[in-house]
C-alpha cells in the first residue's frame, strides 16, 4: 500500500506571493491542488472548475449543511471553502495536497485534521508587502488601506503556524515546501 499524502496548508497575508508559489508547483505530479468553491463572481480570465468552483449562495449553504467542506471562510463579501471529497481522495492516493487558504480556514483545518502541516508565508518586511500591494495598481487607496490593516492582523497570527517561510525568493519557498512534503 502506498503512503498517505500530506496535507499542507499555505496561508499568509494578501500580496505575499501565495498564488505565485502555487502556480510554480501546479505541474508537480506529487501534488494535488484543491480548487476552492466560492460565491464570488469570476474575474477576467478565471475558469470555473480550474480557478474556483463558482457557485451561488444556496449551493454553498448546501455544502455547509451536508458537512461537505473541510473548511470555509468569508472574505471580502464572498464565501470560500475547500471541498472534502477530492482532498481525501488525493491523500488516499498518496498525493500531497496543497491548500492555499485564509487564516480563518487554516484554523478550521488544523482543528479537524491536526496532522496538517501548517505553513505561514510572510514577506521579507511589511514595507515590501505594502509596495507589492500598491504596485499591483488594482485597488483604490481605501482598499489598499483595508488590505494593509488586514495584513497586519494576519501577520500577527503567524505564531499559530508550525512553519514560517519568508518569501525572499520564490525558489527558496518552493524548495522548503517540497522538503516538507518529502519528510
Amino acid at each position: 500500500m502506498s503512503r498517505r499524502g500530506k496535507l499542507i496548508v499555505l496561508s499568509g497575508p494578501g500580496g505575499v506571493g501565495k498564488s505565485t508559489i502555487v502556480s510554480k508547483l501546479i505541474d508537480n505530479p506529487s501534488f494535488y491542488f484543491s480548487v476552492s468553491a466560492t460565491t464570488r463572481k469570476p474575474r477576467l480570465g478565471e475558469i470555473d472548475g480550474t480557478s474556483y468552483h463558482f457557485i451561488d449562495d444556496r449551493s454553498f449553504d448546501d455544502l455547509i449543511s451536508k458537512n461537505l467542506l473541510l473548511e470555509w471562510a468569508e472574505f471580502a463579501g464572498a464565501r470560500y471553502g475547500s471541498i472534502k471529497d477530492p482532498i481525501d481522495q488525493a491523500l488516499s492516493e498518496g498525493k500531497n495536497v496543497l491548500l492555499e487558504i485564509e487564516i480563518q480556514g487554516a484554523r478550521q483545518v488544523k482543528a479537524s485534521m491536526p496532522e496538517a502541516i501548517m505553513v505561514f508565508l510572510q514577506p521579507p518586511s511589511f514595507e515590501e508587502l505594502e509596495a507589492r500591494i500598491v504596485n499591483r495598481g488594482t485597488d483604490s487607496p481605501e482598499r489598499i488601506a483595508a488590505r494593509l490593516d488586514l495584513a497586519r492582523s494576519e501577520m500577527a497570527a503567524s505564531r499559530e503556524f508550525e512553519h514560517i517561510l519568508v518569501n525572499h525568493r520564490v525558489e527558496d519557498v518552493l524548495e522548503a515546501l517540497l522538503s516538507l512534503a518529502a519528510s
